[in-house]
């Protein structure tokens, strides 16, 4: 499997602690941006039918957030098939943690 790369499952139980626990997480902490590497925006765009990406809030069993990428087709459907390389990606880094560390600050 790639790297950077969570499985459906995954990515669901993510997406379902945020949509239960969102506010319990804005309520003890902050979350203004995040990072995405270069190796994930050039991993989930590799494939010739994606033509956006889509992002996914989620929250693991930490309370930690995570950004999840997969990648869009020309009818707005995301791209997730394991078998052909179509991946659900998670290598987002959050801000606060990994914040610009120079001005200006977009939200500092």
């Amino acid at each position: 499997m790639e790297l950077n790369v969570i499985t459906l499952q995954q990515a669901q139980e993510w997406a379902k602690n945020w949509n239960l626990k969102k506010l319990e997480f804005f309520a003890t902490r902050d979350l203004k941006a995040f990072q995405i590497s270069e190796r994930v925006i050039q991993d989930v765009t590799a494939p010739q039918r994606v033509i956006d990406i889509r992002t996914y809030l989620g929250l693991d069993e930490h309370m930690e957030p995570h950004l999840m990428i997969v990648g869009v087709d020309a009818d707005g459907n995301d791209l997730i098939d394991y078998q052909n390389g179509l991946y659900i990606y998670n290598f987002t880094k959050p801000c606060p943690t990994y914040c610009s560390k120079s001005v200006p600050h977009i939200n500092g």
